[in-house]
């Protein structure tokens, strides 16, 4: 945000505490990740998407559950900078988080409970808030962390948060498919219970000159959102960044989120039912998460090693191979085990996109400005998570409903026009450099980073 000479004059003068990094607020921030990804498994990725199946049959499923995905981000992408300026003016950031994760619980377990359009709408609420509380979660990483270690703890954050995959998969194993409403409510009580630490021990050292929010903020952050776009010259790589992560995210999160209706469609083509088809998913789905959580760690330390530039080139690399092994599976029909093979590479590969690409984001980030810019770095993730599920909600209307291919042939060549984005993505990003700046003046945080 844009600030007087005279509100950084005082900011630079005022005395701060030390920046102390406790094992206990490490622990907390990081149990909030495996909260959130409870949700973003067992909900996104996993039973709504199987719940749209069961409502509106296998060939209209991608179309309506990527339209309704879509719905829930465009909303999100209008409203995620302003969100960022209002942490920015605010003196702490977690009761943001606290009311969205609140918001996500409370509609997350009334899904399934009416008709379906009760409960898409219930779906986009319960996603806009745990998009929203996302962008507050990632802009405390700071707070329990140092220059030196982000890798390491933004990679733990992701390992650790994978776990909670396990437990939305496991409740699918354990319970059955079949009691949807039943698994919307567990999922929400769980997601609760482990965000419930995050809320109470990571202590941030807060904004010593909080400002006013009001509708004055409103249009001073849009005006500086779009300055910040314009300028992007004064932030070297920042908008080629930004502008790479559209097409790897759109790719990768549309990827995850038909993961469960791709596995069924392939399931069934090899003579299985769809009952033992939605299990095949909750078990492809758990070899991706075990890979997942191994990915976390080891791309975590790489990015502390390598520096986040090179982790996250390595780990798009991998992406193209996947694609290109997922498509054939769905084309020309190869056997269900091999699904297992490219989710656990696809899981080991996920992890690496976060503990790369937030410590990325940083790197680029004037600290005075990690609220808003996250703002930005999220608004872009919420953009292509729009175009992403359109574009496949439209591939997949055009193979599947138009010309009448098996939908498991649709949806391979679906993951096809998918990789050629990951492929631009990998170009765009090649001239970023992941060199640590030098801030000055006004872009320089109210407390030094440490």
């Amino acid at each position: 945000m844009l600030e007087s000479h005279a509100v950084s004059a005082r900011t630079a003068a005022a005395p701060q505490r030390a920046h102390v990094v406790t094992r206990r607020a490490i622990v907390s921030w990081v149990l909030y990740d495996l909260a959130n990804t409870i949700f973003s498994m067992g909900v996104i990725s996993l039973f709504f998407s199987l719940w749209v199946r069961d409502e509106v049959g296998a060939t209209r499923a991608d179309t309506v559950y990527g339209m309704i995905t879509a719905i829930s981000m465009a909303i999100i992408f209008v409203v995620s900078p302003l969100l960022g300026a209002m942490t920015d003016r605010a003196r702490r950031r977690i009761p943001f988080l606290v009311v969205s994760t609140l918001i996500c619980v409370v509609f997350t377990a009334l899904l399934a409970r009416s008709g379906f359009y009760i409960t898409a709408l219930c779906f986009i609420i319960a996603n806009i808030a745990y998009q929203a509380g996302l962008q507050f979660y990632d802009a405390l990483l700071p707070e329990v962390s140092t220059e030196a270690n982000r890798g390491k703890i933004g990679g733990i954050g992701v390992g650790v948060g994978y776990l909670g995959s396990y437990i939305a998969v496991g409740i699918g194993l354990l319970l059955g498919t079949g009691n949807k409403p039943l698994l919307f409510g567990i999922i929400a009580v769980a997601f609760l219970l482990f965000a419930i630490p995050c809320f109470l021990f990571v202590k941030e050292r807060g904004n010593p000159n909080p400002q006013p929010i009001n509708f004055a903020m409103v249009r001073q952050s849009a005006a500086e959102t779009i300055r910040t776009l314009r300028s992007g010259n004064e932030y070297p790589g920042l908008l080629r960044f930004l502008l790479g992560r559209v097409f790897y995210t759109d790719s990768i999160n549309t990827v995850i989120s038909i993961m469960a209706l791709y596995t069924v469609n392939v399931a069934v083509g090899t003579g299985l039912t769809e009952d033992q088809g939605q299990q095949q998913a909750n078990l492809i789905l758990m070899s991706a998460i075990t890979f997942a959580v191994l990915g976390g760690f080891f791309w975590g330390w790489l990015a502390d090693k390598l520096g986040p530039k090179r982790t996250l080139n390595f780990v798009l690399l991998c992406w193209m191979a996947i694609f290109v092994a997922a498509a054939l599976i769905g084309i020309i029909g190869l056997p269900l085990w091999t699904l297992y093979l490219v989710a656990a590479a696809a899981g080991f590969a996920l992890g690496g996109v976060w503990a790369a690409d937030r410590p990325f984001m940083l790197r680029l980030t004037p600290p005075a400005r990690i609220g808003e810019f996250y703002g930005l770095y999220g608004m872009v993730g919420r953009f292509s998570a729009i175009t992403g599920p359109v574009v496949w909600a439209i591939v997949t209307y055009v193979t599947i409903q138009v010309f009448g291919l098996l939908p498991r042939v649709g949806q391979g060549i679906g993951v096809l026009v998918l990789l050629l984005l990951v492929i631009l993505s990998y170009v765009i990003l090649r001239p970023v450099s992941d060199a640590p700046r030098t801030w000055h003046g006004s872009d320089l945080a109210q407390h030094d980073p440490v």
